[in-house]
């Protein structure tokens, strides 16, 4: 039997989700205003430049906020930014208590907020639920910590690993529930990557395709700015931001000609898969002049581009649908490249996490640096 403040708290969890991919340089949070073992009112931040989580969940208590303890996923802000501190938020409500699940190790916070409401008389507890906190938000915790995005690698194969034929043709591996997952991961994601490989055999959109939802970044790792004006990519880059990331080597020309079809390019130094992967993501995270940071990105394709990624320690997450088919083919392409190891060895050690059913095909999610699986629906049942 779980205590009230896990109860409540992962109430402010579950709030909390359905902000997931919409805050960033934001974290998604989640409040709940609670007296007497009954829930007064619950909050989330849906979007950056909108209110916080415990703003909207005050403003929804009103008077009965009075006397009241606020669960809130995150450490609540002192500084002023795009909205007001949360803290005087806080106080003005006449909140008793405040229970926080996770802190929040922005330079502008980081410990700030609890001290300003200790120092206001107000009681603070925190560590509830921490670790399903910092999974909620991960994204936010390893741009903020370590000035990198989250990076979630995702693809399709065939029972015998092959993403693609010989001469590029995947359309379709995978089946209909397995496309709409695909969806659902960009919905979450800041941004989509793929190699330029991938863009010209497959000549992708990399939108997401479902209501209501932010389109994320969509990215080309090009070292020489190799994307053809007329690719449904950049065809479309005034209606949702690309980013063609070239080498210092790329022809003038070519980059001059993607720029006028209103798509954004950035250099980045050269390296496995055609460029400095770790170069772009940090770049991403801190934030290209004219776009907002990353703190998520979706792997989607091009495996030397995915062979870089593991290479350099930088995946999080792997998502792999497997779909029951048997390709064959020397040639037939593989969800990572690079160059043949010498021994076993030389493989990236993964933890598997949940295997579900995705119509015919399996969905098999694995975890590299992630401590843990990404807070979901299913992860954050109710407590009882």
């Amino acid at each position: 039997m779980a205590s009230p403040d896990e109860r409540f708290m992962r109430l402010a969890l579950r709030a909390a989700l359905r902000g997931v991919g919409r805050t960033c340089p934001n974290p998604a949070v989640g409040a709940v205003v609670a007296k007497d073992g009954v829930v007064v009112a619950t909050g989330h931040h849906a979007r950056a430049g909108l209110p916080h989580a415990e703003a909207v969940a005050l403003r929804r208590a009103g008077g009965r906020a009075r006397g009241s303890t606020l669960y809130v996923t995150l450490e609540p802000c002192c500084h002023v930014g795009r909205t007001g501190p949360c803290t005087e938020a806080i106080l003005e409500a006449g909140i008793a208590e405040v229970v926080y699940a996770a802190g929040d190790p922005s330079p502008h916070c980081g410990g700030k907020g609890e001290c300003r409401l200790l120092d206001a008389g107000i009681p603070v507890r925190s560590g509830v639920c921490r670790e399903e906190a910092r999974r909620l938000a991960a994204p936010f915790f390893k741009r903020v910590e370590r000035g990198l995005p989250f990076v979630t690698a995702k693809w399709a194969m065939t029972l015998d690993g092959k993403t693609a034929t010989k001469n590029g043709d995947s359309r379709w591996i995978s089946s209909e529930p397995a496309l709409a997952l695909a969806h659902r991961l960009r919905r979450r994601a800041g941004a989509v990557l793929v190699g330029i490989g991938t863009a010209l055999a497959d000549d992708p959109l990399l939108t997401c395709r479902l209501p209501g939802c932010l389109q994320p970044l969509r990215v080309i790792a090009d070292r020489d700015a190799r994307i053809p004006p007329n690719s449904r990519l950049v065809s479309t880059a005034a209606v949702s931001p690309v980013l063609v990331a070239h080498a210092p080597g790329a022809p003038p020309a070519k980059v001059q000609a993607l720029r006028e079809k209103g798509v954004r390019t950035v250099e980045v130094r050269p390296g496995g898969g055609g460029i400095d992967i770790e170069d772009l993501f940090r770049r991403l995270a801190g934030g290209i002049p004219g776009l907002d940071p990353v703190d998520h990105v979706l792997l989607e394709g091009g495996g030397e581009l995915a062979a870089s990624a593991f290479a350099a320690g930088l995946v999080d997450r792997v998502v792999a649908i497997v779909a029951p088919k048997i390709l064959t083919g020397r040639g037939s392409r593989t969800p990572a490249g690079g160059e043949n190891p010498e021994a076993l060895s030389g493989a990236f050690p993964l933890r598997f996490g949940p295997i579900r059913r995705l119509g015919p095909d399996l969905c098999v999610e694995a975890w590299g640096n992630a401590q843990g699986p990404l807070a979901t629906e299913t992860t954050l049942r109710p407590a009882r």
